[in-house]
């Protein structure tokens, strides 16, 4: 069976107020040309399909617009929802949607249940773990303490459990939205820590042939079953040396997986570029950026003036302008965002208590600062999907 994977479309999402939306109708188009050119089987979406609970009508439009082009393909798609998305909202009309050949699969109490399709060898089980957000769902997955190893564990255990009951041959194919260990995060998706832990192992896939991923947007293999298809666009600059690709992959007879990536159409590319005002209007070795989508970061020891307007001469696409003045990590011009850079909520409160009364917090007292983390964090998500 050959299968199509995707994730992380973000409808709906723009790039420092660049609009994305004809970028993303291009990249439908494309994967419906790759499903009819490469003679794709079936078609997995891995979640995040829109940037928010409550899209823009323009996005949820694209999305219909993609719904009516697969159906009409008459090959078989899949797809959960992610951390981005509304399961809710994404879920309704699932049954009658599924009767064209897009299943939707956003309820955690059917991830045992799967979508079942067959080639010429057999069965293949499709199961859907839409996000599982711990603290929404520990409850229906009987565990004890919130957490994502916890909660996808218990999901997996629901999955192999419905597997052993099919037929003996039968293959299997996983599409789940979670941070596993090994994989590489960019600043472009949303924060899921949880008790100070993001990441599940990936061991907890095992007894499956292939586990679809979603949630990182740079496209990574785990392990030669476990892979990330990444964002088919860039949604922030650390993005910039992403190759935006789809996994193309192979499951033969006897489980066996190979995967081939599928580059996606690329709208505008993207720069990184560092150096005081001078040297970047300057240098010569730039001139291969002045069409791309560029972050430029000054390191004047002064700010000069009307930085923007004068980089915009050469690098017309200039979206992002970083002041970061080349100082000692001790100068007490080091800005406050500098001193912050790469630390947790978590670490910059217990610095914080540090300071305030000269001792660190205790074990016990960073569990509290955590729990009192977590449950903001799980109230906003309750918050955003009542919308």
């Amino acid at each position: 069976m050959r299968i199509l994977h995707t994730s992380d479309w973000h409808l709906g999402r723009a790039f420092h107020r660049v609009n994305m939306l004809g970028a993303q109708a291009e990249f439908v188009g494309h994967l419906v040309a790759t499903v009819r050119e490469r003679e794709v089987d079936a078609v997995v979406v891995s979640g995040d399909v829109y940037d928010r609970a409550v899209p823009p009508l323009a996005a949820v439009e694209l999305f219909d617009d993609a719904l009516h082009r697969l159906a009409d393909l008459g090959v078989p798609t899949v797809m959960i929802s992610g951390n981005h998305d509304s399961a809710r909202r994404l879920g309704v009309g699932a049954g009658l949607i599924g009767r064209a050949g897009v299943h939707l699969r956003t309820e955690p109490s059917a991830c045992g249940t799967p979508v079942v399709l067959a080639d010429g060898f057999g069965d293949v089980a499709f199961y859907g773990l839409p996000y599982l957000e711990p603290a929404l769902v520990k409850d229906e997955f009987g565990v004890e303490r919130a957490g994502h190893e916890a909660v996808l564990a218990a999901a997996m255990d629901r999955v192999r459990a419905d597997l052993a009951t099919r037929a003996r041959g039968t293959r299997s194919v996983v599409l789940a939205h979670a941070f596993v260990t090994g994989g590489e995060a960019s600043d472009s998706e949303r924060d899921i820590t949880v008790g100070g832990v993001a990441a599940v192992p990936a061991g907890v896939f095992d007894g499956v042939d292939y586990a679809a991923l979603g949630h990182l947007h740079g496209c990574q293999t785990i392990t030669g079953r476990v892979r990330y298809s990444g964002s088919p666009l860039p949604y922030s600059f650390s993005e910039s040396d992403h190759r935006k690709t789809m996994w193309l992959v192979d499951l033969d007879a006897d489980g066996t997986v190979t995967a081939e990536r599928i580059d996606c159409p690329v709208p505008r590319a993207l720069a990184r570029i560092r150096g005081t005002l001078e040297d970047l209007l300057a240098g010569p070795e730039l001139a291969r950026h002045e069409e791309a989508w560029v972050e430029a970061t000054l390191t004047d020891a002064v700010r000069p003036a009307d930085p923007m307007a004068r980089l915009t001469e050469r690098f017309p696409h200039t979206l992002s302008l970083v002041f970061a003045p080349e100082r000692a990590p001790d100068d007490p011009d080091v800005s406050y965002a500098r001193r912050l850079a790469g630390r947790s909520d978590q670490q910059i409160a217990e610095d914080f208590v540090t300071h305030v009364r000269g001792a660190g917090p205790d074990t016990r007292e960073q569990e509290v600062l955590r729990d009192a983390f977590d449950a903001v964090r799980a109230d906003d998500v309750v918050r955003e999907v009542a919308r």
